[in-house]
């Protein structure tokens, strides 16, 4: 099984991936890795945190001349920042425990939720790991995922479709097109036309102090019919990739295919008619569902958006309560992003990426990437057959 955990807080010394299960002989580099990472840190809107670090993945075990061993591969991400933190956050006794200390929960953040949950009188102990910054983490990790599944042909990609009121037009547009103009925007957008009135409106919230949220839709291209199953709920590939994209701070919410909108329509607007063609075999003229029927992929695009809310942490601060006084306040600024949708996107690539492979390396399982790709020739071979 092909799982991953994640390590580290936003100012230690580093985050740590460690991604296991994945089969001998998958194609790895540093310098692939590392495109996401970049990725990740980009986009208009961003704050200074980016400024300050240049994340950059270390492969220490796993990886044997950009090949994977079979064996557990640990990804490690340095935080240069840490130069300015090592007192402070010091695992070891010597750790200046009563500097900087924290108290003031942000609304929005798991500030003081995380402080009742743990019984943490200092806030910094939630902040600094349910930070937004372990997300490089899991990029670093879903990027090998991405790895294992570009070797059966898919493709993943992530692009931009609303920030705040502006909502890109991307119908008509292939995911190949789609892939090739949002990787030339600032925004990940791949309508030029919305892009301007996105960047506008981004503008005009940082000058309030304020923040945007937005929507980002992830298209995965070559699945193939059968991954995931209706066997059980915990092995319904929507439910495993809702789950996924949740997980990912600051989204609020997913959809696949048609999604919410599948309310508002009756069934004849809604369900992908069939049809079959002794060259083609069975097809659909639609893509209403998006890709997945019962918890399994039809052969079809994945389609699946998630929305995120506007960063917590303002400039125009909100109002608060002190844990410790228990007096109000307006809440702490900090270094924040105005915007960070496109972050989310790289971000959602690399969720979606890993449970792909997941349910890739289920269906078609093997010790190398050599036996997997065995099982699967035969498997498209019987699927053409049908």
């Amino acid at each position: 099984m092909l799982r991953y955990l994640t390590a580290g807080e936003s100012h230690g010394p580093a985050l740590t991936s460690i991604v296991e299960g994945l089969p001998a002989g998958v194609p790895l580099t540093e310098k692939y890795i590392n495109l996401q990472l970049a990725r990740r840190q980009g986009g208009y809107g961003r704050g200074g945190r980016m400024t300050i670090e240049k994340d950059m993945g270390h492969i220490t075990s796993g990886v044997r001349g950009g090949l994977s061993t079979g064996g557990p591969i640990c990804l490690v991400i340095e935080n240069r920042d840490w130069a300015n933190w090592s007192e402070i956050m010091s695992p070891g006794a010597e750790a200046l425990l009563n500097d900087r200390v924290v108290t003031k929960p942000r609304p929005g953040h798991a500030d003081l939720a995380g402080a009742i949950k743990y019984d943490h009188h200092d806030i910094r102990n939630v902040l600094e790991r349910a930070s937004a910054r372990e997300t490089a983490a899991r990029v670093a990790a879903g990027t090998v995922g991405r790895a294992l599944a570009e070797q059966f042909g898919i493709t993943i990609t992530g692009h931009v479709i609303r920030i705040g009121s502006s909502a890109a037009d991307t119908s008509g547009m292939t995911p190949e097109e789609i892939r090739k103009k949002s990787a030339k925007s600032a925004l990940m957008c791949a309508d030029t036309k919305a892009e301007k009135k996105m960047k506008q409106e981004i503008d005009e919230v940082k000058k309030e102090g304020d923040s945007l949220g937005g929507i980002f839709e992830i298209l995965v291209t070559g699945l193939p019919v059968g991954l995931g199953s209706y066997a059980q709920y915990d092995r319904r590939l929507d439910g495993r990739l809702a789950q996924a994209l949740m997980s990912i701070q600051a989204v609020k919410g997913v959809e696949i295919g048609l999604g919410f909108k599948a309310g508002e329509l009756p069934g004849s607007q809604v369900h992908d008619e069939l049809f079959y063609e002794a060259d083609q075999g069975f097809y659909r003229q639609t893509n209403r569902a998006g890709g997945v029927e019962g918890g399994i992929t039809n052969g079809e695009t994945l389609v699946i958006r998630a929305v995120m809310k506007p960063i917590p942490t303002l400039y125009k601060p909100l109002k608060s309560v002190d844990l410790s006084t228990k007096e109000p306040y307006e809440a702490s600024v900090e270094r924040s992003d105005v915007c960070a949708v496109p972050a989310a996107a790289v971000v959602g690539e690399a969720v979606v990426a890993m449970e792909i492979a997941r349910v890739l390396t289920e269906k078609f399982g093997g010790d190398s990437l050599a036996e997997m790709k065995r099982h699967y020739h035969s498997y498209i071979e019987y699927v053409k057959r049908v």
